[in-house]
């Protein structure tokens, strides 16, 4: 099952998506809650009212005619990994990590799958890291990997966009991963009956048409099942949660000379059993300002 959040007419609601259109959960389900991590929390039962709605339901909405939006828009804990591809260490001639190494993405900087990311006025050093995400189906702790399957919600595609001048100057790297509109995620969360095995999945990068990353899942270092028995050690867990598992090789960072985005640049982050996500790069609008 792919559940998407998506406007339409005027306001925002979840829905499971058939072929080319979308089936309404307001309108074919209408007891099931309205907001995707309230429908997860919800569990097996509204997961298996909602299939049966989609697959009953006479009254769909072409997907043509719907805004995507982030399936998650707030969800209470953004992670990411880094240096989880050999080839990504190699190229940035840093050491192989024996541990892995997590960080948070603020949740403010989660955006849609088709809306634009801001070159920000701060720096020009932007960058792109496409990864698959999966998301956190219940509050967990001490999960022991050969159980963490059991709660995982579903799979998307992440666009860990990077800031790397920003993320330098701190050990911690959040502000260079934290900037608003950084973290495009869609274009919907894929259930793991869809996905079969996550660490079989083909991943690609295009800026522009030009393929810069092109890798498999079967190549992260730290697999997602190791990622969340490592994560559910230390804290809870909660649902909703985004877990970000790492990108390949191809950054722009790791070109000679770097090839930094660029407003009016467009990148399309593809993810096998998934779909895309596919943002232009823009110039951080004057009405950001809050001052």
């Amino acid at each position: 099952m792919k559940l998407a959040t998506f406007t339409h007419g005027g306001t925002t609601r979840i829905g499971v998506v058939v072929d080319d259109s979308i089936v309404d959960l307001a309108a074919a389900a209408p007891e099931l809650p309205r907001d995707m991590t309230a429908f997860i929390v919800a569990g097996a039962p509204a997961a298996e009212r909602a299939i049966g709605a989609a697959k009953n339901s006479t009254r769909r909405i072409a997907l043509a005619s719907v805004k995507l939006e982030a399936p998650i828009a707030r969800p209470p804990e953004f992670l990411a990994i880094g240096l989880n591809y050999a080839d990504h260490v190699e190229e940035t001639k840093m050491k192989r990590p024996e541990f892995p190494m997590f960080f948070n993405k603020q949740s403010s900087c989660v955006t849609g799958p088709y809306d634009p990311i801001h070159l920000p006025r701060a720096s020009s050093a932007l960058d792109y890291e496409g990864e698959l995400g999966f998301v956190i189906g219940r509050r967990c702790r001490h999960v022991p990997r050969d159980r963490a399957r059991e709660v995982i919600a579903g799979y998307v595609i992440v666009n860990d966009v990077s800031v790397r001048d920003w993320q330098r100057r701190a050990p911690t790297m959040t502000l260079g991963k934290s900037f608003d509109t950084h973290g495009p995620v869609g274009p919907w969360i894929v259930t793991p009956d869809e996905i079969g095995d996550p660490h079989k999945l083909d991943l690609r990068t295009f800026v522009n048409g030009e393929q810069r990353q092109h890798s498999n899942t079967r190549n992260l270092i730290f697999d997602c099942f190791a990622q969340i028995e490592t994560l559910s050690t230390v804290f809870t867990l909660l649902p909703g949660t985004i877990v970000s598992t790492g990108t390949p090789g191809g950054v722009a960072a790791g070109m000679n000379p770097p090839k930094w985005l660029r407003a009016g640049d467009v990148v399309r982050i593809e993810i096998e059993k998934i779909g895309k996500l596919e943002n232009k790069v823009i110039e951080e609008p004057a009405g950001t300002d809050l001052i």
